[in-house]
């Protein structure tokens, strides 16, 4: 019999955790008589009781496997640690609070079985209830990107995915410390159909993406999958280097044929204010480039494990 391994990433996730598994377990009952079902959860360093819920569904159901991390690593090491540990012929990613709708992976698993693909995804159509900013920013993001990268990122992607075992095997032989997972999914290829779904609202809790979480994750999808902002920034210098060259030229004409003297420190001021704003922001560029560089080469470990139920 076929297995599907189902890996949930939880921080925090207490009031939501025990939600899900009453929906997904509905799914498995009703839609998947002849596939078995592993759950690998995730604590990704939780404060609340997230660990003590996942220990207390282990006991009442042997399907259910439990990893804590010795502190929070953060939601790519949680994917990573399940993916490591899935045993399953198929592999899917979801989230807890439900914005990953179970009801849509048994048409996953069809489309795998009976198409013939890879893997199937799911991106949302729409961004209902999410403030209007962070929708505005994340399709910028998006429309950034993949100008940017010779990989494609699809718009409203979700990580929720089925994946066959040699496409997650795949995955996993990339072992960057910096890791961007919508990135590495493209960038493995395989066939990939798409699922298109309506925005989900939580089903509890609270969502622990703040603006800034979700800005330092777009800059590390943007540095983990383009080198495009370096060239940027050697355009930008050989374009000032340019502009002062030909403002040099027209002050010496100036000063030969009208007899008019350079003046005015203000402007002198804003110029050189200007370019070394400039300048910081290549070198600032350049260091995102070699913080990443920095990381990889002390080869420190993506999670540590405190304890789990296999």
């Amino acid at each position: 019999m076929e297995k599907i391994s189902i890996i949930v990433s939880c921080y925090n996730e207490e009031a939501a955790l025990p939600l899900f598994y009453e929906e997904i377990e509905k799914v498995r009952k009703n839609d998947f008589k002849e596939v078995e079902f592993e759950y690998i959860l995730v604590n990704d360093g939780s404060s609340d009781r997230t660990l003590d819920i996942m220990k207390d569904l282990s006991q009442k159901d042997n399907k259910v496997k439990y990893i804590s991390f010795s502190r929070n690593f953060g939601k790519e090491a949680a994917m990573l640690a399940g993916l490591e540990s899935a045993q399953g012929d198929y592999i899917t990613l979801m989230d807890a609070d439900l914005q990953d709708p179970p009801a849509l992976l048994r048409k996953m698993y069809d489309l795998i079985k009976n198409e013939g693909y890879d893997c199937v995804g799911t991106r949302r159509v729409t961004r209902k209830g999410e403030p209007p900013i962070r929708s505005f920013f994340a399709r910028i993001f998006y429309k950034l990107i993949n100008k940017m990268s010779k990989v494609e990122m699809v718009d409203g992607a979700r990580d929720y995915r089925l994946m066959t075992r040699q496409m997650t095997d795949a995955i996993l032989s990339m072992k960057e410390y910096n890791r961007y997972s919508k990135g590495l999914f493209s960038f493995v290829g395989f066939n990939t159909k798409w699922l298109e779904f309506e925005n989900v609202e939580r089903v509890a809790g609270e969502t622990k993406w703040s603006f800034w979480k979700l800005f330092k994750y777009a800059i590390e999808g943007i540095t983990a999958f383009s080198t495009v902002p370096l060239v940027l920034a050697s355009g930008i210098g050989l374009l000032f280097c340019l502009i002062s060259f030909l403002l040099i030229v027209m002050i010496i004409i100036k000063t030969l044929f009208l007899g008019d003297p350079t003046s005015g420190w203000p402007s002198l001021t804003c110029i050189i204010f200007m370019v070394s704003g400039v300048q910081l922001f290549s070198i600032g560029i350049i260091g995102q480039y070699l913080a990443k560089t920095y990381l990889e080469v002390k080869k420190r470990p993506i999670y540590i494990v405190k304890e789990k139920n296999f």
